[in-house]
């Protein structure tokens, strides 16, 4: 985790946008995205205290996210199937969750801050505390959507509630997932809120033109987590009827992650982090089953795939890193701190590491153009960018043109070739002044701003 500057773009993203917000910019106004507030305020909170230079305290925090979340792993297993069970249940839930690409693990990103919500909904709920397991859940939602798939196995047990508490406990439960999105709706404008939040994401969804490389990279993603759990995966399958028949909670909370993991249809490897906490549960109900003998093999098994993908994250290649440094080195030697920087890519660390302005609340060229990983572009263009945006843009533009315009396109679909406003806007207003790691620079022309 802490072996570099940044991991991935999702970093890059959420270190600029709280750079901006500890300036004193507002979420979803000075600067936006499709995902829920605490996240962005956690990274804004951290760059408050610790300044905004590194991204340490946020990696110190997301180990804190994994640990809270396998004790309370730990603690559902424990109460169900006794201790060494809990014990068990929390070892695989830290062990699963290095189970994929260092790049998808390793970064403080949304799915690692999400886990311990989610956790902490099921823990919660296993304990008749409806109301909590309410809040908890909502929060979880508020790091990233898609930890409201959480309520599903919540609203199972509290179906299965013996007495006449269920009408009440519902009440509660429903009071407790409602308010806090509210006030967060309330806090940030509910206009604002409901289009960023959750209207505002239909193309991103659709997968024109990517089906076949979305469905290659679900089935990778999904085969890397199984193979790091293999014999998890087995002692399940050794015993479906039992794991079923008893285990009814577990395989509706890991059904509701699979559809987290399926919403937006990108299947990108850190989505599958949602899985490990329901995973990690279902194979130490099945391995109680089956015996000792099973219990050491999977714990030697699932160590030994951990250790692999924590070496492959220390031997990684750091191009990105060193090239994105690059990039950033040479806007640092054409701007002054007080000039804007537009970055049209899909790389806004670059941001971050020259400590510049963005010239725009949106961050990156996806926002414009709907353009994600995998995608062609036939699904690519200014009217398939968010509703609105480019009307936005270009007055921010106007208002104050940047100094230096960063084509990182490097070919994708969005290439200023492609892209005609930027196309006219750096024809008439820039002059290319440079290339570096496949970045063309554009100076604003003295007179035009």
């Amino acid at each position: 985790m802490f072996l570099r500057a940044f991991w991935s773009p999702d970093e890059g993203y959420l270190a600029t946008e709280a750079r901006m917000l500890a300036a004193g910019g507002t979420l979803y106004g000075d600067v936006v995205d499709r995902k829920p507030p605490l996240l962005p305020w956690l990274y804004q909170g951290a760059f408050q205290v610790f300044g905004p230079v590194s991204l340490w305290p946020l990696r110190v925090l997301a180990l804190a996210a994994l640990l809270v979340t396998a004790l309370l792993v730990a603690s559902v297993a424990r109460r169900r199937w006794g201790g060494s069970a809990g014990t068990v249940a929390g070892v695989f839930c830290v062990l699963l969750s290095t189970g994929l690409a260092p790049e998808d693990t390793q970064a403080a990103t949304f799915e690692v801050f999400m886990l311990p919500a989610t956790a902490a909904a099921f823990w919660l709920a296993d304990r008749r505390l409806w109301g909590a397991a309410g809040v908890a859940t909502a929060a979880a939602a508020m790091v990233k959507q898609t930890g409201g798939a959480v309520l599903l196995p919540i609203l199972w047990m509290l179906y299965r509630t013996r007495g006449g508490g269920r009408a009440r406990g519902l009440l509660r439960l429903a009071l407790g997932c409602v308010l806090p999105v509210l006030a967060l709706a309330l806090l940030t404008g509910p206009g604002n809120f409901l289009f960023w939040v959750v209207s505002g994401s239909g193309d991103y969804a659709a997968l024109d033109g990517a089906w076949l490389t979305a469905l290659g990279r679900a089935a990778g993603n999904a085969g890397i987590l199984a193979a790091a759990g293999l014999v998890l995966v087995l002692a399940v399958a050794r015993r479906p009827r039992a794991s079923l028949r008893e285990d009814g909670d577990l395989w509706i909370w890991f059904g509701g992650s699979v559809l987290g993991v399926m919403t937006g249809l990108h299947f990108f490897g850190h989505y599958y982090l949602q899985l490990v906490p329901p995973l990690a549960l279902l194979g130490t109900a099945a391995l109680v089953r089956l015996g000792g003998r099973w219990t050491r093999t999977a714990v030697v098994w699932t160590a030994a795939a951990s250790a692999v993908f924590l070496v492959l994250g220390l031997v990684s290649p750091t191009t990105d890193v060193t090239r994105a440094r690059a990039v950033a080195a040479a806007i640092d030697a054409r701007t002054t701190p007080r000039q804007s920087v537009l970055v049209w890519g899909m790389h806004p660390e670059i941001y971050w590491l020259a400590d510049r302005t963005p010239a725009s609340r949106y961050l990156t060229a996806g926002l414009l153009t709907n353009f994600a990983g995998g995608r062609d572009g036939r699904g690519v263009g200014v009217a398939r960018g968010m509703a609105g945006a480019w009307t936005v843009f270009e007055q921010e533009l106007r208002s104050r043109p940047p100094e230096l315009i960063v084509d990182d396109s490097r070919g994708a679909p969005y290439a200023p070739d492609h892209i005609a406003p930027l196309a006219a806007l750096l024809a008439r207003q820039y002059r290319e002044v440079g290339t570096v790691g496949g970045a063309i620079l554009y100076q604003l022309t003295p007179g035009s701003g």
